[in-house]
């Protein structure tokens, strides 16, 4: 059975920093390139950040690129995502998601395997 955690999420205030995890299980890890998404009230889910099989190329959406860091550790079968200079507009369930491709897709909510999401709450 796949499973995909997500955990790290919380209240912050604007600017702060948050780090989300997602530990992956039932299936062959480093086949798979991560993404994750993110779905705020009353918004469709959007892409946030991905990461290829190896982690060496990573890809970000315009409004978190520069802030956001997307990582994996294939050893662990975890995949990080590191959201510095948060903003109000930041807010809403996070969520990880496993494809076997193609890679073209990434940004489309369209993967195999999806975790249960993190709320993340930007707010002073």
């Amino acid at each position: 059975q796949v499973q995909l955690v997500e955990s790290g999420g919380g209240l912050v205030q604007p600017g702060g920093s948050l780090r989300l995890s997602c530990a992956v299980a039932g299936l062959t890890f480093s086949n798979y390139f991560m993404g994750w998404f993110r779905q705020a009230l009353g918004k469709e889910r959007e892409f946030v950040a991905a990461v290829s099989l190896s982690g060496v190329l990573t890809y970000y959406a315009d409004s978190v690129k520069g802030r956001f860091t997307v990582s994996r550790d294939n050893a662990k079968n975890t995949v990080f995502l590191l959201m510095n200079n948060l903003r109000p507009e930041d807010t809403a369930v996070y969520y990880c998601a496993a494809s076997r491709g193609p890679l073209s897709q990434l940004r489309l909510p369209e993967y195999d395997y999806w975790g249960q999401g993190t709320q993340v709450t930007v707010s002073s």
